[in-house]
């Protein structure tokens, strides 16, 4: 019988801004995956609901502030990791208050949909790009 994988629950943000680029950020040297492009977000902590992680994550990351009502998921993607499976949970965000900016220094850029697809990412965040493109043709 196979043993039960422990999850790993990530929430990532594709921040759109008025011009229709979206957000991605630099993974930081001496982490796992160090030098892929990513949407924002982060982990799921214990007792948190995915859209307060995100909401979380981005004050933290991009010292913005968000609010749940303006947070619409879109796709998810699951990947097997050594020791865990990873579910990545992907949202859209066109609306936040603050200047996007990262006091953690993270390279961070904003990008058309087609210059993301042409970035390396990790494997969750690949299928995510064609999702979202899905859902941005079609907006309804």
């Amino acid at each position: 019988m196979e043993k039960n994988p422990t999850y790993l629950f990530v929430t990532a943000a594709a921040l759109i801004d008025r011009d229709g680029r979206i957000l991605v950020q630099k993974r930081p040297e001496g982490k796992p995956m160090a030098g892929l492009w990513e949407f924002p977000g982060g982990k799921v902590e214990a007792g948190e609901t995915p859209e307060a992680a995100l909401i979380r994550e981005l004050h933290e990351e991009l010292d913005i502030r968000v609010k749940q009502a303006d947070i619409k998921p879109v796709a998810f993607a699951s990947e097997a990791l050594e020791e865990r499976h990873l579910v990545l949970l992907l949202y859209i965000c066109r609306k936040w208050t603050g200047h996007v900016q990262s006091p953690d220094s993270l390279d961070l850029r904003w990008l058309s949909l087609e210059e993301i697809r042409g970035l390396s990412m990790p494997p969750a965040d690949g299928p995510l790009v064609q999702m979202l493109s899905s859902v941005l043709r079609d907006p309804s």
